[in-house]
């Protein structure tokens, strides 16, 4: 299994970042990830990775507790099959890109800069790693 975090726009915040990219270096013990910035018309993450589990995040998307969120991630590692994550850049997906998505997810029903959501979906991605394994992070 494997961990793809896609994201659109310029990462202009180095505190927001460097916590971003702390959270990823930890899910690397557990599975293999990556965060990448992609731009609309030069990357398809589809076709890079056609048999994964789909998520874009989207304001309007279901809301997962983290529980809900661990199940997503546990079905996933049973099933041998990558997750890749899509967060949109300010003017959210390019168009058609949800509905090729197999889950819309919402962090939150508020709007937060697309470096502070890479920080969030990265927490949980390890929260639910370390939940997972039994490891104490959680509490």
């Amino acid at each position: 299994m494997k961990i793809h975090l896609y994201f659109f726009g310029k990462p202009r915040d180095p505190h927001a970042n460097a916590m971003a990219e702390d959270y990823m270096r930890r899910i690397s013990h557990y599975a293999k990830a990556e965060m990448i910035e992609i731009r609309a018309g030069r990357s398809d993450p589809w076709a890079k990775h056609p048999s994964a589990y789909r998520v874009c995040l989207d304001p309007a998307g279901k809301r997962l507790d983290s529980a809900g969120f661990i199940a997503m991630v546990e079905r996933s590692e049973r099933e041998a099959r990558d997750l890749v994550f899509v967060i949109g850049g300010a003017d959210g997906l390019p168009a058609g890109w949800s509905e090729r998505a197999d889950l819309l997810l919402s962090l939150s029903p508020m709007t937060y800069p697309h470096e502070l959501a890479r920080v969030m979906l990265a927490e949980q991605i390890y929260r639910a790693f370390t939940t997972l394994r039994g490891h104490p992070y959680p509490r």
